[in-house]
């Protein structure tokens, strides 16, 4: 029997769960920020699937467990509009896409020796990114900071990561902190804090690497499979994970084919985990990039199945529910931070200036669809004349 609260809201068909995460797959470009602003777009303004305050717990469950969090909030959303079924197709078609194109993108590398160039696609993609990114936190913003205490949360948040603070500590401490002033406010607030074991599953699933060990298929779906078992955080941990084994103790990698793995999977639509996909074609061939793909993201597909039934059970507990509340202010602290990064990188001239501005203006007064707007940015930094 499903779990999840109902909303009034018709399950929907596993064609239309296809149809809306492939082509969220092809056209989220701009990491998990973008990914995550893209389907609040799309299914909670546009398509009504779920409210916006469920679509936040989602998002804050995501951070509770290890993985990419908009690949997960992808799994988790065809879980709630199309049951068991939804979940593994939601997951398969949002990675799916830029799968296939960092598997050519590798292989154009390992035929010619240099990846293909993607910069004046990224200079119009960028700042029309960066409006629906704004739009987003706006709306989820109005939701989730409510009252004072979350407010407090997501201000202390958002100093801790700009002095480099870990998200993981940020998240527990915001989470902890709600939970806390409700227990101050309430001596009577039921001790339901276990509810939160299921989600602290990284230590029990980590694995030591092993060292110096010669390359084999079944070694490197293990390798990708540990990493995502144990990874939270964003791209740059995950080169800190790669660099460790597959560069310094196994010499699968050179330093310079890591850093292109991960500039593919930045530049790339999708899921930044698909850098596993050019890794595993390049030590590997097609098997090794299958497996590799495999690993990386099987972890994400099996916390959510796990995780998911508990969120509205977290919900309807107090302490739990602050703790998510917190987890929740913490995150859209965690992506405004972003989102700032996101905007100097983009806004480098007039130029992109005026696109961010045309994306913003076609957001907010004719609601235009995402997917378009990153289309049309995306056509105007490839016919600028450079």
């Amino acid at each position: 029997m499903d779990s999840t609260p109902s909303s009034n809201v018709p399950p929907g068909s596993l064609g239309e769960v296809a149809r809306v995460f492939l082509r969220l797959g092809l056209t989220s470009f701009g990491g998990p920020a973008a990914h995550i602003a893209m389907m609040e777009d799309e299914l909670v303004r546009r398509r009504r699937w779920l409210p916006r305050e469920e679509f936040l717990d989602l998002l804050g469950a995501t951070h509770l467990i290890p993985g990419p969090n908009s690949t997960e909030l992808a799994i988790h959303l065809g879980h709630r509009r199309a049951g068991w079924p939804g979940l593994v197709v939601a997951g398969v078609c949002f990675i799916v896409p830029a799968m296939l194109l960092t598997l050519a993108a590798a292989w154009a590398y390992v035929r010619f020796g240099t990846l293909p160039q993607a910069g004046a696609l990224l200079y119009g993609v960028k700042p029309v990114i960066l409006a629906v990114v704004l739009q987003a936190l706006w709306g989820l913003g109005k939701t989730a900071l409510t009252t004072r205490p979350r407010i407090a949360v997501a201000i202390g948040a958002t100093v801790a990561s700009a002095f480099g603070i870990n998200e993981l500590l940020i998240l527990a401490v915001s989470g902890a902190a709600l939970a806390a002033w409700l227990r101050m406010r309430s001596a009577s607030a039921p001790g339901s804090t276990l509810a939160l074991a299921p989600f602290a599953l990284q230590g029990a699933a980590a694995v030591t690497a092993t060292a110096s060990v010669p390359f084999s298929l079944g070694g490197l779906f293990l390798f990708f499979l540990k990493v995502g078992s144990v990874l939270f955080g964003s791209g740059y941990v995950l080169l800190a994970f790669l660099r460790a084994d597959l560069v310094e103790h196994w010499g699968w990698l050179t330093e310079a084919q890591l850093l292109d793995a991960v500039a593919v999977g930045q530049f790339t639509p999708g899921p930044v985990f698909t850098t596993a996909t050019f890794i595993g074609y390049l030590v590997g061939g097609a098997p090794g990039a299958g497996l590799a793909t495999l690993g990386i993201f099987l972890p994400a597909f099996v916390f959510v199945a796990l995780s998911g039934p508990l969120v509205p059970r977290l919900r309807r507990s107090r302490t739990a529910g602050a703790v998510l509340d917190g987890v929740n202010a913490a995150s859209l602290a965690l992506m405004a931070v972003v989102t700032w990064q996101l905007g100097r990188a983009a806004l480098v001239d007039a130029w992109t200036v005026a696109l961010a501005a045309l994306g913003a203006l076609l957001l907010l007064r004719w609601r235009i669809n995402s997917a378009w707007l990153v289309l049309g940015g995306a056509a105007a930094g490839l016919l600028r004349p450079w």
